[in-house]
């Protein structure tokens, strides 16, 4: 009987829970036994490894649709590869993960996250040696490269659409217009996506760059006298600090251009689960399973063409931008972002949404 281990690391989102009941629903049907490492990694670095059996009593099929992490993603200050590498006790660290996992005795682990953990896998490999290891993309941002989505995007989409949907209401009430930001780090997928979807007048994204001036005329030309103005977390205005948002609605408040700035934060992260994220962590979980059967290892979990196969995780590494990691010595993330040939940014510019210089 194998025993398989699986846990989420870094930032949660929803579609964690479906696809962690999906595995163990798997998994049982095979006669194996799974074991949810609680917090990540930091539920290997406690004597004994902090471990829970899952059942379909412990989370049942209802509660799989909520956002989060049932097992939790990590505990505020508690000792993980950016603590360790800066207390210079990396080595250490890793012992005690690859110890916990021999204590374990698995013949498994699944691990969900993003590109981050997913780099940080590849990079500490030798923490895996003894077990297979099945990695499955998950983040909100959709920086993963060699996966056509990943888990808990579309419902983050979802959320900031409704987010701006609702805006749009008072924005017509008081002939005003909202700056809002979005989260997605340095990629715009979540800005794009979202801002089309919600008929934003302008998207603003770290991939494109873009006319302050422009961006005013256009605003001051909309066919309305208010509207959606999405500002990805990751664009910067040379010359200016502070929260994107704010600095977007200070030039546009210096034009005459009334407006107000909203941050739906969080809010992004939450919702339940779309029922396409469901489809797709209930397809990646079956690759998963599949791969441990077929006795595949460091490997990922990928969306490509309509079909969920798996990739090696030095394909992943090879394939994205490499980005040093501020925080971890020699680790280099691998990043992907919004393709100039994206057809969206297309699609948005002959909807009339200004996307930047991109014509």
């Amino acid at each position: 009987m194998k025993k398989i281990g699986i846990m989420t690391t870094g930032g949660d989102c929803s579609g964690l829970n479906t696809a962690i009941q999906r595995v163990m629903r798997g998994a049982h049907l095979r006669g194996w036994r799974v074991f949810g490492i609680l917090d990540g990694t930091d539920g290997l670095c406690t004597t004994p490894p902090n471990v829970v059996e899952l059942t379909d009593n412990l989370l049942p099929i209802e509660n799989a649709r909520l956002s989060g992490s049932f097992l939790h993603n990590g505990q505020p200050g508690a000792l993980n590869f950016e603590t360790a590498a800066a207390e210079g006790s990396l080595d250490d660290f890793n012992k005690k993960l690859y110890r916990s996992i021999r204590e374990l005795k698995l013949d498994a682990v699944i691990l969900i996250g993003g590109n981050g953990s997913l780099s940080l896998a590849w990079a500490h490999r030798e923490i895996y040696r003894d077990v297979q290891l099945i990695c499955i993309p998950k983040t909100i941002d959709m920086d993963i490269p060699l996966t056509d989505r990943t888990i808990g995007f579309d419902t983050a989409v979802e959320q900031l659409t409704q987010f701006c949907d609702q805006l749009m209401l008072t924005a017509r009430s008081h002939h005003r217009w909202f700056v809002v930001q979005s989260m997605g780090r340095d990629c715009g997928q979540l800005a794009l996506n979202a801002g089309v979807a919600a008929g934003a007048t302008a998207i603003l994204i770290p991939e494109i760059k873009f006319n302050v001036n422009a961006l005013i005329n256009h605003i001051m030309n909309a066919p309305t006298d208010y509207g959606i103005i999405v500002v990805s977390e990751g664009i910067s205005l040379r010359g200016h600090s502070g929260r994107p948002a704010d600095m977007i609605s200070r030039q546009l408040t210096a034009a005459g251009i009334t407006n107000r700035t909203a941050f739906p934060e969080h809010t992004q992260r939450a919702g339940d689960t779309t029922a396409s994220d469901r489809l797709l962590a209930t397809a990646m979980a079956d690759a998963a399973l599949n791969a441990i059967d077929n006795n595949e290892t460091y490997v990922m979990t990928a969306l490509q063409n309509g079909t969920v196969k798996t990739i090696g995780l030095a394909d992943f590494v090879a394939a994205g931008e490499s980005v040093v990691d501020p925080n971890i010595s020699d680790l280099c993330t691998s990043n992907a972002y919004v393709a100039p040939d994206d057809p969206l940014l297309d699609i948005a510019h002959d909807m009339g949404i200004y996307i930047g210089e991109i014509k």
